[in-house]
């Protein structure tokens, strides 16, 4: 579609055409004349064009009409050859029409000029429109419009499909109760009943008001409860949707009907791509890569009769086929997807799952449950609590200030410029080996080795994982956030995943997917897409052989002991507190990696919002672990 620095531009194509014997007038006043009725009609000012004209009235016809044949489009003219002959003169001019939401049409065409009494008039005819179009006709515009391409699954097997859906709604003036209908569509729906009836009353009579948009085995369930209510309506359509209602939500969003943000988005130099009522991504995936995916429209043009009773098909005069899109290829594995989705759906508090493979950074899974905003799992800012001991461990064994082996204190509290930190419930483990402290998760431990630590210290750390990486993706990612000049209590609260340290379930997966692999690696959620950054450098080699067995020694004796059946599993639990309540509210986590078994090498965090204590995440993984086919 051709762009231009503004809406309407004409210009002269100067080509010496020698004056024939015996005509009045010159080159000049023709050439001056087309140019004035063309820029006008450009401009869209019809009062003047017609003015230009010899006949005002049929020139405003044809010029009213043809601004109804092609809406919404600009023309752009360019004058060429005249000639004259007695008092009449010829002018080729070209041309092209932005068409709203189409490529540009572009034509040759000839406009007629007479001699008036005080200049050179055009003479309004339909031609002057287009050659082809002659009396009783008009044109008629029609939009093709590509198929949307797919986004798949790693297979290469497409994600979104035509489905049926059931819309659920009132006609407006057909209901008898409209709080009772109001309240029995929300118990049914969980949509707000003063919202239901808000909308009703601000509709006009007659009207569909809807409600909610549900597939067919979601409708069949509350069919009974709403099917009869006087009011209520249930028209029928597709649309194309994602195998389940919140399938890797997050990451491929969902298409629907353009809307005015979009088209208004996508609108370039005044030109929009999309009209409304095209189906276009909304969100996620679908919407970032919204150019590639929907290709570009065509357009054919038909000369067709004025009257609308002779059923004249027309003749077409041009056409443009449309673009296909380009199919995107996603990491996402069909089987692990589904498995982290049946997992967060058992758990009643917001919950999020993100599983990223080892040593490539792709994306497999990010899942959360219906109840969750699902754009936590990816940007969610959150504190990962003791699941950040995984980074302070690598800090504290990169500096050499302990080994695995070492014998640290685990008392039952600390205390840090005049305030207290605490175990769980105080537990008090004497002196430990590092790797007992580490599986335990005694905060005591970390925090006091962690003061010992230079400062940037932990954020060194976090950062050879990819940890405040701002990674450029399609659909963001938090990339997490550890301060380097924290002191005192802050940088006490920052070594056990409180304080100022904030990260998202997906860079969480990230870092677990680096400690299994050795090789971290940058996200991918589109396969063969930019890279979203450069790799991570990675801890030591010999650091990651030493943090991986204290991994595995919290599934066999510590803090995740319920996921010692689950195969080779690795990983460090977390509870974070937050908020102002007392006692605090916490989130679970739980951030680790399985070695072989159904799915390959897979890396993965859970974070179950609220869940007060890890052992919320934990189930949720073993429940994921368990579906993994």
């Amino acid at each position: 579609m051709r762009r231009r620095p503004a809406p309407i531009l004409l210009t002269s194509l100067v080509l010496a055409v020698p004056l024939l014997a015996g005509c009045s007038g010159s080159e000049d006043d023709v050439r001056g004349a087309a140019e004035a009725f063309l820029e006008d009609w450009a401009a869209g000012e019809t009062e003047a064009a017609a003015g230009a004209t010899n006949d005002a009235a049929v020139a405003t016809a044809l010029l009213e009409q043809t601004a109804a044949d092609l809406p919404g489009a600009a023309l752009t003219a360019e004058v060429g050859n005249v000639t004259i002959e007695d008092d009449i003169a010829t002018v080729e001019w070209n041309a092209t029409w932005d068409l709203a939401a189409a490529p540009d049409w572009s034509y040759e065409g000839l406009l007629r000029l007479v001699e008036g009494a005080d200049a050179w008039e055009v003479v309004p005819q339909p031609e002057m429109v287009h050659p082809e179009l002659g009396e009783g006709q008009r044109l008629e515009l029609v939009r093709t419009l590509p198929e949307r391409a797919p986004l798949t699954d790693a297979d290469g097997t497409p994600l979104f499909a035509e489905t049926e859906v059931v819309n659920v709604g009132v006609a407006k003036g057909q209901e008898t109760d409209l709080p009772a209908l109001a309240a029995a569509l929300s118990a049914a729906t969980g949509i707000a009943a003063d919202e239901i009836v808000a909308d009703v009353q601000a509709a006009p009579a007659g009207q569909f008001v809807p409600v909610i948009t549900l597939r067919r085995p979601d409708f069949e369930r509350i069919r009974a409860q709403v099917f009869d209510l006087p009011g209520a309506v249930f028209p029928t359509d597709t649309r194309s949707l994602a195998p389940s209602p919140r399938f890797a939500e997050a990451l491929l969003g969902r298409v629907g009907g353009a809307t005015a943000e979009i088209i208004e988005e996508t609108t370039e130099d005044g030109v929009p791509r999309f009209a409304a009522g095209d189906e276009v991504g909304l969100s996620g995936l679908q919407r970032a890569l919204q150019e590639q995916l929907s290709g570009t429209a065509g357009f054919t043009v038909s000369v067709v009769s004025t009257d609308e009773g002779t059923g004249d098909a027309g003749r077409e005069i041009a056409a443009v086929e449309p673009t296909p899109g380009e199919t995107i290829r996603t990491p996402l594995v069909r089987s692990i997807q589904e498995a982290a989705d049946a997992a967060v759906a058992g758990e009643t508090r917001p919950t999020h799952l993100v599983v990223v493979r080892p040593g490539t950074g792709e994306f497999l899974a990010v899942s959360s449950n219906e109840i969750a905003d699902a754009g936590n799992a990816l940007s969610g800012r959150f504190p990962p609590g003791s699941s950040m001991k995984a980074i302070t461990a690598t800090a504290l064994l990169s500096a050499g200030a302990v080994a695995p082996d070492a014998v640290v204190p685990c008392p039952g509290t600390t205390t840090v410029d005049g305030r207290e930190f605490e175990n769980q419930d105080q537990f008090d483990l004497g002196t430990v080996p590092f790797t007992e402290a580490f599986a335990q998760s005694c905060n005591t431990t970390f925090i006091q080795e962690g003061l010992e630590l230079p400062d940037p210290a932990l954020a060194e750390a976090a950062a050879a994982y990819g940890v405040g990486s701002d990674w450029q993706l399609p659909v963001d990612v938090f990339g997490g956030t550890v301060p380097s000049d924290s002191t005192g209590t802050t940088k006490a609260a920052n070594a056990i995943g409180q304080g100022q340290v904030l990260m998202s379930p997906a860079q969480m997966a990230l870092v677990a997917a680096g400690i299994a692999s050795g090789r971290p690696a940058a996200p991918v959620q589109v396969i063969g897409g930019e890279p979203a950054g450069a790799a991570p450098t990675g801890p030591a080699a010999a650091v990651l052989d030493a943090l991986r067995p204290m991994m595995r020694q919290v599934v066999l004796t510590g803090t995740a002991t319920a996921l010692a059946d689950q195969g080779e599993v690795f990983g460090k639990t977390g509870t974070a507190e937050y908020g102002s309540n007392t006692p605090p509210d916490s989130h679970g986590w739980f951030v680790g990696y399985r070695l072989g078994g159904a799915g390959g090498d897979l890396a993965f965090a859970v974070l179950v919002e609220g869940g007060q204590s890890s052992s919320a995440a934990v189930a949720v993984t073993d429940a994921f672990l368990g579906a993994v086919r």
